[in-house]
C-alpha cells in the first residue's frame, strides 16, 4: 500500500479538523434562515392554504393542500389597493429623495467640511437615535397640525425626510474617503459644491443606495405614525388600509396573510432593482478608498 506524502497527510489532518467548525457554520446559517425567513415562509403558507384546510397544526403544515390564490381576490375587492398603493409610493419617494439629498449633503458637511458646531450636530444626530420614536409623537403630530399638513401625504414623509441614521451613514462615509482627493480638487481650483458633487458623490455610490433602501423600507412599513395623521380614508396608506381587514368579532389570518405579502412585494421589488448598484458601489467604494 503507497504511503501518503507529508504534504498530504497534512492536508488531510486540517481538513479533518476543519470538519466540527463547517459544521458549526452551517447549523448557525441554517438557523438564521429559519429565524429570519421563517415567518415570511408562514405567512406565504396562510395566504395559499384554502378556506377548508387548518391553519394550525402540530407538526406545523407549510406546504398547502389546495393551494389557492383567492384571498388574494378577496383582498383586492375588500380593499382598494390599488389607491393605498399609490399612496404608499407617493410617501415613499418623497422620504427616498429627502434622505438621499438632505443625508448626502448633511453627512457632506459634518464628514469633510470645517466650520464651529459641527461636533455638536454630529453629537445631535447621535442623540436623535437613542430617543426612542413614540417619545416625540406628541411633538411631530403638533408640528404638522400647525403647518396645516394634517391628514395629507406630505404631512406623513415631513418627520421622516432626514433621518439621524442615513445623515451619520453619509457622514461616515465621506469622512473615511482619502483627503488626496479633495486636496486635488481644491489644487485644481474647485470649490465646495464642485468637490462635493463631481469628486465626493461618485465614491459613496454604494452607501447612497443602502440610504435609498434604508429610507424606503422605513417608510413603507410605517404604521403608527400615519395613523395618526390621516383621517381621510382616501389618503390612507397600504399598512393602514389593510388594517380594515381585521374585523372587531372576526379575523380570517389567511386575508392578513394575502394582505402581507401583498404589501411585501413593493419591498422585494424596490431592493431587486437596486441590489446591483448596492453591491457594485460598495465594491468600487472599497476599492477607491
Amino acid at each position: 500500500m503507497a504511503q501518503l506524502s507529508p504534504r498530504t497527510r497534512t492536508a488531510a489532518a486540517r481538513r479533518r479538523r476543519a470538519r466540527p467548525g463547517s459544521v458549526a457554520r452551517y447549523l448557525i446559517l441554517v438557523l438564521m434562515a429559519v429565524l429570519l425567513a421563517g415567518p415570511l415562509v408562514w405567512q406565504l403558507s396562510l395566504s395559499l392554504k384554502g378556506s377548508g384546510e387548518p391553519l394550525y397544526t402540530r407538526p406545523p403544515a407549510v406546504i398547502p393542500e389546495h393551494p389557492t390564490l383567492d384571498h388574494f381576490a378577496t383582498v383586492l375587492d375588500r380593499v382598494p389597493v390599488p389607491r393605498y398603493l399609490l399612496n404608499s409610493l407617493t410617501v415613499a419617494a418623497m422620504a427616498v429623495v429627502g434622505n438621499v439629498v438632505g443625508a448626502t449633503c448633511a453627512g457632506y458637511a459634518l464628514g469633510k467640511l470645517r466650520f464651529r458646531g459641527r461636533g455638536l450636530a454630529t453629537a445631535v444626530c447621535v442623540a436623535a437615535l437613542l430617543v426612542p420614536s413614540e417619545t416625540v409623537l406628541i411633538a411631530q403630530f403638533l408640528t404638522v397640525r400647525t403647518a396645516g399638513l394634517v391628514n395629507t401625504l406630505f404631512g406623513v414623509a415631513l418627520p421622516t425626510l432626514v433621518a439621524a441614521l442615513n445623515v451619520l451613514l453619509m457622514r461616515n462615509a465621506f469622512r473615511n474617503l482619502p483627503a488626496e482627493f479633495e486636496e486635488a480638487a481644491i489644487v485644481d481650483g474647485a470649490n465646495a459644491w464642485q468637490r462635493f458633487i463631481r469628486v465626493s458623490v461618485p465614491q459613496v455610490k454604494g452607501v447612497i443606495t443602502v440610504v435609498a433602501i434604508f429610507a424606503f423600507v422605513g417608510s413603507w412599513n410605517d404604521f403608527l405614525w400615519p395613523l395618526i395623521v390621516l383621517s381621510d380614508e382616501q389618503n390612507y396608506t397600504l399598512t393602514v388600509g389593510l388594517n380594515r381587514l381585521r374585523g372587531t368579532f372576526y379575523d380570517d389570518p389567511r386575508l392578513i396573510a394575502a394582505g402581507t405579502i401583498i404589501a411585501l412585494l413593493p419591498i422585494v421589488a424596490f431592493f431587486a432593482v437596486l441590489q446591483r448598484y448596492f453591491f457594485r458601489g460598495l465594491e468600487a467604494g472599497g476599492l477607491k478608498g
